[in-house]
């Protein structure tokens, strides 16, 4: 065994994040993380709990009273809406459709569920035709689905069908909005959901370890009747909701820091104001949707569920996508991912989420790829490219 232990100064390196997440990080969210430390249970402290209720219903759209932050990442807001929703034997129907599907599947079966899926391609969003059919087969007593399926980039469509069809079997339905909740239209209480939850690391550019989370009344009668104890004590409703309520007790130590991140990252949403947020992504990434396309380096989805927050951009035929991500990384310090699963080689997963969704981004993104796509050979037109670019951007100032 070593007598010391010395390391020397960690410095990171400078990115600019334009991955499926994290994204970058506004500065006023890193100053309110220096803030001073408090209490779990402080007075101060619960009232900012309370500020971050207020501002996360804001997010959700929702008046749900049971709206809080689990702490952990968005996995574990996903692992505290199926652990507790779902009991053991019940039937619990996921989508097929991309990576986090999948990884609902595998949450839901570990929580008891008796898992089926309804199918689609990668790629393509669940269409209400083939649920409701599902439906028919199965009867499930739970459905899940992702709203924005970080490994395609594609957005469900057709919310209000499905949470209809939903209803029509007297069943509850969770949605996932990791990588599009703060970034994309979406409407808790108008598309009668029971469960939302997402993460506080994509478009809220706040650090990760905290996860928004709401629930209906109508889940929580539920969760409240269970027969059988939640299988978490961690994530168990009932426990967390006691730290999170009008008279609050322990629970567990809450991540006071990023709970301040937290805060400040809501209150800059309520300044700008969630509307004009959701524009901002979309004008945003759509200019840099305008700028591959024109360097003919289409998407892979169509433009019915592109998904603004993260854009599935195809890999050039004779490209090794792992060198392009590698040099964008090295020589511009910009950061992208590859495909998982089905679509590894075939897409680069491009994010434009939260602070990270601003002008400057996009167009040095498109400059550093098209010289990294041209320089390895790609048949690509990167003036073109920019000076779509620069237009769609042109526009999105002047709008």
């Amino acid at each position: 065994m070593e007598d010391s232990f010395t390391v020397g100064e960690y410095v990171p390196p400078d990115r600019t994040l334009m991955g499926p997440g994290p994204s970058d990080i506004h500065p006023r969210v890193y100053s309110a993380l220096s803030d001073t430390i408090t209490g779990y249970l402080d007075d101060s402290y619960v009232d900012l709990m309370n500020d971050v209720q207020e501002g996360l219903r804001y997010l959700f759209r929702t008046d749900n009273e049971y709206t809080f932050a689990v702490s952990g990442t968005g996995s574990a807001a996903m692992e505290t809406a199926f652990t507790n929703l779902v009991e053991p034997g019940e039937t619990v129907l996921v989508p097929s459709n991309g990576y986090f599907g999948k990884r609902m599947g595998e949450v839901a079966r570990r929580a008891g569920g008796e898992i089926v899926t309804v199918d689609a391609e990668w790629g393509e969003p669940l269409d209400p035709r083939a649920v409701a059919d599902a439906f028919e087969r199965h009867q499930p007593a739970v459905f899940g689905f992702i709203h924005g399926e970080t490994s395609t980039g594609v957005k469900q469509t057709e919310i209000p069908e499905l949470t209809s069809i939903a209803r029509e079997h007297d069943a509850y339905v969770i949605a996932d909005t990791v990588a599009s909740l703060g970034g994309v239209e979406f409407h808790t209480d108008e598309w009668n959901l029971d469960v939302v939850y997402s993460g506080s690391q994509k478009c809220l550019s706040a650090p990760p370890g905290v996860s928004p989370i709401t629930f209906s009344d109508r889940a929580v009668e539920k969760i409240t009747s269970r027969e059988a104890p939640v299988r978490s004590w961690y994530l168990d409703f009932t426990g967390v909701w006691e730290y999170w309520s009008d008279e609050p007790s322990y629970h567990h130590t809450g991540p006071i820091s990023i709970m301040y991140a937290l805060r400040e990252s809501l209150r800059m949403i309520g300044e700008e104001g969630i509307e004009q947020q959701w524009n901002r992504h979309e004008k945003v990434a759509g200019a840099l949707k305008t700028g591959v396309e024109a360097m003919d380096v289409p998407l892979a989805v169509e433009d019915d569920y592109w998904l603004p927050t993260l854009n599935a951009v195809s890999v050039p035929d004779g490209v090794d996508d792992t060198v392009v991500i590698d040099r964008l990384l090295t020589e511009h310090g910009i950061e992208i991912v590859g495909g998982l699963g089905a679509l590894s080689g075939e897409i680069f997963r491009v994010g434009c989420m939260g602070y990270s969704a601003r002008p400057a981004n996009v167009a040095n993104f498109i400059a550093a790829f098209g010289d990294v796509l041209d320089d390895e050979g790609a048949a690509v037109d990167v003036a073109a490219g920019a000076a779509s670019t620069a237009g769609a951007l042109g526009e999105y100032y002047r709008s």
